[in-house]
């Protein structure tokens, strides 16, 4: 990796595209209701810092980037999603990881390979996966949340070219009578200047 990627002795490969503050107005958030379904227009900040690396079992290292993500209704301007996680590098086995937890008592651990660009002019695409009962890459969630509205699966795929960043990320549900509904969120961001 080029120096680009190292920050305080740790190469954080990919991840170093990631880094910065990134502001975004187009979100749309198709969600689940008890009738049907909503969209509802969103705007968004999501930071990304650098967070070190970890050993784990003394075999595996992997870097690590930190980030809070929140969400805005246009409508209201209230916000309606607050996310913290990690994404990791696992540079031995180019394994991608989003690891994060919600305020209604989920979390996720996904993974995946990363699709590298062929030149500096491609974009970067993170896709990471996760399903529920998979001992690899899983969903953990409160009882209230399995008997109500239990999250299936989940993907989240990020491309990031130069300072523009869009996502996609569905959250497949069972709720409301619903089996795999698929909740979906996209919007397209821009790395404010530090």
């Amino acid at each position: 990796m080029s120096d680009l990627t190292t920050i305080d002795g740790i190469d954080y490969g990919p991840l170093a595209a990631l880094l910065g503050v990134w502001k975004g107005d187009k979100g749309v958030d198709r969600a689940p209701e008890p009738d049907g379904e909503e969209r509802n227009p969103y705007y968004e900040t999501i930071e990304f810092t650098p967070a070190g690396d970890v050993t784990n079992g003394e075999e595996q290292v992997l870097a690590v980037v930190r980030y809070h993500q929140v969400a805005t209704r246009k409508s209201t301007g209230k916000d309606f999603h607050d996310q913290v996680g990690f994404w990791l590098w696992d540079s031995a086995t180019d394994t991608i990881m989003e690891t994060f937890t919600i305020p209604r008592a989920v979390a996720v651990v996904a993974g995946g390979k990363l699709g590298r660009p062929n030149s500096l002019d491609e974009e970067l695409v993170f896709t990471v996966e996760s399903k529920a009962g998979d001992a690899e890459f899983g969903i953990a969630q409160s009882d209230f949340m399995n008997q109500k509205a239990r999250t299936t699966a989940f993907t989240h795929t990020i491309t990031v070219k130069g300072d523009t960043l869009r996502y996609k990320e569905t959250t497949f549900l069972d709720i409301y009578g619903k089996t795999d509904y698929e909740h979906v969120d996209l919007n397209t961001l821009q790395r404010v200047p530090s």
